[in-house]
């Protein structure tokens, strides 16, 4: 356990010492405790600013619609390979789907450029056809849409792992069972499968509501242009911006708090509701 618990106080609670800054006007000559304090000063910015107010707005949208659409991907997926019959079938499409996962967000971005940029592979089928040109990477309209697909390619393969590890436990008896009761196997997926699975989405998706505000530094910044930056820079962004390029240290620490503060209500309030409901909840 020695190597997973030096990572976690190294990485994880060794740095939180650093949160003080979100409450002082840093100054590296300074150090951090040598700065002047600020009070709550940056975090009155974060609720009286518009732009920051846009972008939390930004944030959740993006975050909620990956919750929407890229959450039930892995589920339905599992579903679908648990009904194949075939081995090989079932293992050739889980390679295939699990294979995004390998590829770094910079492949992912490049290979969206390659077939959705103006002279990219679907504008020139586009403009073969006699059709006009579609600005998929400079309309903001398509930026979020576009992100979401990104997600749902990448990551639902290997998040049928979790739901097949779960569907691996449960009894094959029951499906006889309810064989000899003359269920068909959609029934069976309904009444079997599903609840079998039910516990584990409960407990994933208390876990993504924690990360809610967290919507991936990497593929959102390999995806922003001037064009489509009023609806697509997210807190994640907005504080390298701000704290790295223009070095307000003190404005960045407060926003990655109050991320984590947000994340820790949703996450408290996630489980109570599961146990009202029944269910072990994370703790």
């Amino acid at each position: 356990m020695l190597p997973g618990i030096l990572y976690f106080l190294v990485y994880k609670y060794v740095p939180m010492l650093g949160l003080v800054i979100a409450f002082k006007d840093y100054n590296p000559f300074q150090g951090i405790w040598g700065s002047p304090w600020a009070g709550f000063k940056h975090f009155q910015t974060i609720f009286s600013n518009k732009d920051v107010i846009q972008i939390i707005w930004n944030t959740l949208s993006i975050s909620f619609l990956q919750i929407l659409f890229a959450f039930p991907v892995p589920i339905v997926l599992a579903l679908m390979l648990n009904e194949a019959r075939s081995q090989t079938f079932k293992r050739l499409i889980q390679s295939v789907v699990y294979l995004p996962h390998f590829l770094s967000w910079v492949v992912v971005a490049g290979i969206t450029v390659i077939f959705l940029r103006s002279e990219g592979l679907i504008n020139k089928v586009l403009e073969f056809m006699g059709l006009p040109d579609i600005p998929f990477l400079t309309d903001p309209h398509f930026f979020q849409p576009l992100i979401i697909l990104q997600v749902i390619w990448k990551e639902a393969g290997w998040g049928t792992i979790i739901f097949l590890a779960a569907l691996a436990g449960v009894n094959p008896q029951l499906y006889e069972a309810a064989t000899m009761d003359g269920a068909g196997r959609f029934k069976q997926m309904w009444h079997i499968t599903l609840p079998a699975l039910k516990s584990t989405i409960i407990l994933l998706f208390i876990l993504r509501l924690g990360s809610v505000l967290d919507t991936g530094f990497e593929q959102i910044f390999l995806m922003l242009n001037p064009f489509n930056m009023p609806v697509g820079n997210v807190l994640d962004t907005f504080v390298y911006f701000k704290g790295i390029q223009q070095a307000d240290y003190g404005f960045a620490t407060a926003v990655g708090l109050f991320k984590g503060v947000v994340g820790l209500i949703l996450v408290v309030i996630a489980n109570r509701l599961a146990k009202k409901f029944g269910e072990e909840g994370l703790y």
